[in-house]
Order: structure tokens, then C-alpha cells, then sequence
């Protein structure tokens, strides 16, 4: 039961609990302010070139725009934004993107090919974790500006550094990092030629519904309506309060403090379900919860660890016990609903096979390893679960709980030796996931694309050639099947296992509406309506 006493212990770590103190807390919300409940604790930058997590890219897709986005009626469909259309060189080496004249940035500046040349450019010298989506496309540092230049004030010309199927070309600039942002903006707050990061990490300088007023790390983010949207919205102002404890949110949500509570688990969905007074909007995500093993650990670099972690686990006990309404139980890389997504789920808990494996790997009595996770509910249960189950075949887990953002900066500095973790997908194509979890071309620190892979110290030749022969594939049926053999391989071979697939069920009043959720997170705000 949701009480007073839980509701105050989750929110003693967040001050800034109200719309701007607690005092307002308890009432409802005003008619043109759209209030959510969220974690937030993951968004380490606002800046779209870095932003690299779900929730941080959900709010930089209200921010910005970028040149195609995905179809929120058909999700392996691109549709223009920013570009009104474009056109492809008979060889597809060469891309020219013709732009909405009547686009404006937020300062009311026009939204030119000069800002996407600049944007592409930024992305790339930049080169923050997600630059790899567009750096594999040929650009380098030095050749960027030669290769991406505006053409006129409305018209934008890429030229690949090989010939790229328009589809995949199109769905990665439909990726958060493929958002414009103004080159005035950023060069005007630019310091020590850093193209304006460090200001636009707490700033906003995109052609979005929205402009960033605040962001306090895990405390609040604060959006207004831009001055420049041209479309009609109810919500004029959005406030998003990091509230750690689900049950905290689902309190709120029922009195009526907030009118969203994004992160429930299923134990407070399963007790706010019938009431009357909200409404549950459910949509399947890309997201997919994983564990993953550090390969520089003495123990976890022998592929029979891998193993037998892989058989020690009970699945459908985590996923019924603690997740039966928010994941469902998945075993591969590529989420259930993109094209050639394993659905099957081969994994189960079988003691003797694990215990064989890791008796084969040489340690017949186990060892001991800690285990990063998120601090919020469930990952704390489900990290105890996962702590009982390799008990059981003697592997010692110690268990450490830190804020989402510090558990993904572990695990970019590669410090990490078991972590349990969720990973969205960036786009709609199977290379996406392929790609992050399957390419470490270089496993050196100072990598240019540090991907999954390259997270966990792993590189192997065979995954490497296969995600580029698939990438490559002309024939769909033969990538399809290309990616069917990379998935059962990463099932076989990979430092990964895969647990569950994430739906999202985000509880609202009754007086909200129009709340549309795409597969890969994006959720315009300007859509919701407030009775």
C-alpha cells in the first residue's frame, strides 16, 4: 500500500518537489501546465549531440527537429520534418536536402542550411558518445565541412563517404543526435571551441514545440512553448520532477499533485489499475534490460561465464513475480517488433548446464563479482533476484545501487564488472542494436566509436564482418537472415544477456489526453490535451 510515511521517504533526495516549491504541491494542476512524475536521474546532458539516454532524448525531441523523423502512425516509416523533401544521386553517395522555408528557430531566426551544415559539422568534431550514428557515414573531422555544405539559404547537400541505402541513411538522421541546432546560438556561447556544448547542455537552441527554461540535475526539468510554434497546443509550460520512489509517484497521482506518473512498477500499476479517476496508456518500447560482463575482469573474459550466467537465471520468475506489467521476458538484442527480431526465448534456469559451464571456465566453486544497478524500483529487486539465482551456482554477487546516470558513467569508463542496465534503441532499423552491441572495430580508451562492445573491453572479428555485411545487404530477405545468425551468435558468443523488453505504462488523470508514445520513446507534449 501506498502510504504517507513511503511518499516522504521518496522524496527526502528532491527538494525541488512542486511546480517551484512544496507548498504548491498539493492541488491540482493548472490547465496549461502539464505536470509529470519522472526519474530523471539518467539525463547527464540536454545538449542533443550528447544526450544519449531515453528521457533525455524524449525532452530534446520536444526541443528540437531534426531533417526526417520517424512516423508516429508507422514506425519504419520516415516522414519530412525540417525537410520538406530530398533527393538521392542515382548511386545513393550523395544526399540534397531541400528545407521549410518557414521554419524558425525559438529566437525567431530562420532555420537555415548554413545551421544543418553547422549541426552535422558539431555532431561529428564534437564526437560525444552517439556521433557514431552519423560517423558512419564517411565523416571525419577534416572532411565534414567539405562534405556537408548548404547549397542555398533552403538547400543542403551530403556527400557520403560511400553510397548508403536511403532508408538507413534517413532513419539515423531521425535519431536524437540528428537534431539542427542553431549555429548562432551555439557560436555566440561557445568557450575553448567546444561549439558551445558546455552551454547548450543546460540551454536550448533548437526549432522544437518547446524551449528549455530549466534543468536542475535530478530535480526538475521546466519546458515552455516556444514563441514560434505554429500549431496549437493546450500546454504551454511542462514540468517534469525527478521523484525517484514509484510509489511517491503513484501517491501524487492519484491526489491529483501531478497528472502523469511515468516510472510505476507493477506493483503500483496493479493497484492503480481500476481506479477510476486515471487511465493507463500502454506502448511496447525498444528497450531492452540487460546484464552485461566487463570482459577485463579476470572471471567474467571466459565465454563459459557468459554461459552459464545466461542458464543460472530464472526469467520468467523475475519477469512474473516483479515485472509482469512493465517487461516481458526477450532474449535477443533486436526488440520484438523490428525487422528480424528473435522473439524466441531459449534461456531458462538450469543449475546443472550452468554449473557444468562454469566448472568448464575453471571455477567449479564460483567467485565473487559486484553488480551495478539502478537505484530506483525495480531494479533493486530484480538486482536481489539476479544476486540469489548465481548464488545458487556459487558465484558471490555484491550488489551496488547508484543513481542512473552514475551507473552509465561507470560503464563508459569501463569500470564496471557486472551492470543491469536498459538500452533503447537509437532508430527504427536492425543495425541500430546490431551495431551497439555487436561492433568494437577498436578497443583501445581512447576509441572513436565507443560503443556496447566497447563498453564490456569486447571485440570480436566475426560480429564485426557480419553487422557490416548485413549493413551492406541490398537483399532484405538476406538481411533479415543476416541479422537472424548475428542475434543467435550474440546469443552463443556475446558478453550479454538479455532479459526483458520494456512496455511502457505511463498512468495519467482522467483529464489527460492525446498522450502518444512512439516504440522508441519520443512523446510530443504539445499533443496533450487537459480537460
Amino acid at each position: 500500500m501506498v502510504t504517507r510515511r513511503r511518499f516522504l521517504a521518496g522524496c527526502t533526495a528532491v527538494p525541488f518537489l512542486s511546480y517551484l516549491s512544496l507548498n504548491s504541491a498539493f492541488g491540482a494542476t493548472p490547465p496549461s501546465m502539464l505536470v509529470m512524475a519522472m526519474q530523471l536521474d539518467n539525463i547527464t546532458s540536454l545538449d542533443p549531440h550528447e544526450s544519449f539516454e531515453a528521457i533525455g532524448g524524449q525532452i530534446c525531441g520536444n526541443l528540437y527537429q531534426k531533417l526526417v523523423m520517424p512516423d508516429p502512425q508507422q514506425a519504419d516509416k520516415v516522414i519530412g520534418a525540417l525537410a520538406k523533401s530530398w533527393d538521392a544521386s542515382s548511386d545513393n553517395s550523395v544526399y540534397t536536402f531541400h528545407l521549410d522555408p518557414a521554419a524558425k528557430f525559438a529566437d525567431g531566426s530562420p532555420v537555415t542550411a548554413e545551421d544543418v551544415a553547422f549541426s552535422i559539422e558539431r555532431i561529428v568534431k564534437l564526437d560525444k558518445s552517439p556521433a557514431f550514428i552519423i560517423n558512419q557515414f564517411g565523416f571525419t573531422k577534416d572532411n565534414v565541412t567539405q562534405l556537408v555544405t548548404a547549397k542555398d539559404t533552403h538547400t543542403v547537400e551530403m556527400k557520403l563517404g560511400a553510397p548508403a541505402a536511403e532508408t538507413f541513411l534517413l532513419y539515423c538522421l531521425s535519431a536524437t543526435v540528428g537534431s539542427i541546432v542553431s549555429k548562432k546560438a551555439c557560436l555566440a556561447n561557445q568557450q575553448n571551441n567546444d561549439f558551445g556544448n558546455g552551454w547548450l547542455k543546460q540551454h536550448s537552441a533548437g526549432s522544437g514545440a518547446f524551449t528549455l527554461r530549466t534543468w536542475n540535475a535530478s530535480e526538475t526539468v521546466i519546458l515552455e512553448l516556444s514563441p514560434q510554434f505554429s500549431g496549437e497546443s493546450k500546454i504551454k509550460r511542462v514540468i517534469l520532477k525527478h521523484i525517484a520512489d514509484p510509489a511517491a509517484q503513484a501517491l501524487m497521482v492519484q491526489k491529483g499533485d501531478v497528472d502523469v506518473a511515468y516510472d510505476l512498477t507493477t506493483e503500483q500499476l496493479l493497484q492503480v489499475k481500476d481506479d477510476p479517476k486515471l487511465s493507463l496508456v500502454n506502448q511496447s518500447l525498444s528497450a531492452i534490460m540487460l546484464m552485461s560482463c566487463n570482459t577485463n575482469n579476470e572471471y567474467l573474459k571466459k565465454p563459459q561465464v557468459w554461459q552459464a550466467l545466461k542458464w543460472a537465471l530464472d526469467y520468467d520468475s523475475i519477469q512474473k513475480n516483479i515485472l509482469s506489467m512493465s517487461f516481458t521476458t526477450h532474449q535477443s538484442f533486436l526488440p520484438s517488433g523490428f525487422p528480424a527480431a528473435l522473439d524466441d526465448t531459449p534461456f531458462h534456469k538450469d543449475l546443472s548446464k550452468a554449473k557444468a559451464l562454469l566448472a568448464e571456465a575453471g571455477y567449479p566453486d564460483g567467485f565473487e563479482i559486484t553488480l551495478d544497478h539502478y537505484s530506483m524500483q525495480p531494479y533493486p529487486d530484480i538486482a536481489q533476484a539476479i544476486q540469489t539465482q548465481l548464488g545458487a551456482i556459487g558465484i558471490k554477487v555484491s550488489l551496488i545501487a547508484a543513481e542512473n546516470r552514475q551507473v552509465l558513467t561507470k560503464m563508459r569508463a569501463r569500470q564496471h564488472q557486472l551492470a543491469l542496465t536498459v538500452w533503447g534503441a537509437d532508430y527504427f532499423d536492425p543495425n541500430s542494436n546490431t551495431e551497439a552491441f555487436c561492433v568494437n572495430t577498436d578497443n583501445s580508451d581512447n576509441a572513436r566509436n565507443r560503443t556496447l562492445a566497447w563498453r564490456c573491453s569486447w571485440s570480436d572479428e566475426e560480429f564485426n564482418k557480419l553487422t557490416e555485411q548485413a549493413l551492406h545487404e541490398p537483399d532484405a530477405a538476406k538481411r533479415i537472415a543476416l541479422y537472424h545468425q548475428i542475434q543467435q551468435l550474440g546469443r552463443e558468443k556475446s558478453p550479454f544477456i538479455y532479459m526483458m523488453q520494456r512496455t511502457r505504462n505511463t498512468v495519467c488523470g482522467k483529464n489527460i489526453s492525446d498522450v502518444h508514445m512512439t516504440v522508441l520513446e519520443q512523446w510530443p507534449y504539445e499533443q496533450v490535451k487537459k480537460a
